[in-house]
């Protein structure tokens, strides 16, 4: 997925720059660069999305739970 930013009129070089930075992060880009950094061995990289896996069900289950406390006010 190529990334494309294009300077608006009169736009100075450093907010097109910080909006650049902005559409990197959002889509995740250093985020990937990071963890292609180093090679990961199949069996880290199971134990770490099952690690992963289990926090986000753990999050969703708080979040869960804290809009159930809200609706029962």
């Amino acid at each position: 997925m190529p990334i494309k930013v294009t300077e608006r009129h009169g736009e100075p070089g450093e907010w097109f720059l910080k909006r650049f930075k902005r559409v990197c992060v959002k889509s995740g880009l250093f985020r990937e660069l990071k963890k292609r950094r180093f090679f990961e061995k199949p069996s880290d990289k199971r134990r770490r999305e099952h690690k992963e896996a289990i926090r986000q069900a753990k999050r969703a289950e708080r979040l869960k739970a804290r809009r159930g406390a809200r609706s029962r006010r």
